[in-house]
């Protein structure tokens, strides 16, 4: 089991990475995944605002708990009875983001509900000047965070929440000692420390994507993304899709969006190899 100074390094190299606000707390749990489907059972019964399209787990584990679930199109469309909203940003797949004041004020709305709107920021280490974290512990706001699709560590299982004090404790509790393995923490520890390795990825992170938009422009329209990954438009999607599987290469596909393809950024030359043999 890590020892408790372990579990603090890595707090500490988090909280500094993301600029956390003096007024939040912060938490780590096995994943952003394990701590989003906790909430909706931690947290009173109530309304709840998806701005949509998204990951389609929020609005999942929030109506599998209980609660009322809805998806909304813009920001200010959220009902005068919500009590939570949930926002991705930037929006997977679409990569849209959306002003801190605009969320700040939603976030505001709903604390006088006695609510909280959920930031999920998995894809903002791509890019940071978006964040809330530095507004950690303003009313009603809860941030979510990734660490593995930045680092590129998907298995180490490892995510943060951002808020109040009081909420923080209570998640906390809800997990039990020892959510994460040792050595993700100090994994962690040492990957949100070295502030020049993270630079330089974000910018090899804006060329691949780059590379990436200009490989797939001859087979549909871009209509999204992040430097992490691209959102195709086609006619051909299912098509494509099949031709890519039989190179196994895996997109994403949206089945209520049957003509929308997310592809993430081959890992190697190889990768690119293949994917431009399989795109033809």
């Amino acid at each position: 089991m890590p020892r408790r100074s372990e579990e603090r390094e890595a707090l500490s190299a988090a909280s500094d990475h993301f600029g956390i606000g003096a007024a939040g707390d912060i938490c780590f749990g096995p994943g952003s995944q394990a701590l989003l489907q906790l909430l909706p059972d931690l947290l009173p019964m109530g309304k709840v605002a998806v701005l949509g399209p998204t990951y389609g787990e929020h609005a999942y584990r929030w109506a599998r708990a209980g609660h009322d679930v809805g998806e909304i199109a813009e920001l200010s469309d959220l009902p005068a009875d919500c009590r939570y909203g949930i926002v991705v940003n930037p929006n997977s797949p679409t990569g849209a983001f959306h002003k801190a004041g605009n969320l700040l004020s939603v976030a505001t709305q709903l604390a006088s509900r006695d609510g909280f709107l959920i930031v999920d920021e998995a894809f903002c280490d791509a890019l940071p000047e978006i964040s809330l974290a530095g507004e950690t512990g303003h009313p009603g706001l809860l941030i979510l965070r990734s660490f593995g699709k930045f680092f590129g560590l998907a298995g180490l299982r490892l995510g943060f929440l951002m808020g109040p004090p009081g909420i923080i404790e209570a998640v906390g509790m809800q997990l039990g000692p020892w959510p994460v393995n040792g050595p993700a923490l100090a994994i962690a520890a040492q990957a949100y420390g070295d502030a020049n390795w993270i630079a330089g990825h974000r910018r090899a992170l804006a060329d691949q994507a780059s590379k990436l938009r200009g490989l797939l422009a001859d087979h549909g329209e871009i209509i999204g993304g992040t430097d992490l990954f691209v959102l195709l438009k086609t006619d051909r999607a299912p098509e494509i899709s099949a031709r890519l599987a039989e190179a196994r290469i895996h997109v994403r596909r949206f089945p209520e969006r049957e003509s929308w393809l997310r592809f993430g950024l081959p890992g190697n030359d190889a990768a690119w190899r293949r994917l431009k043999a399989a795109l033809g």
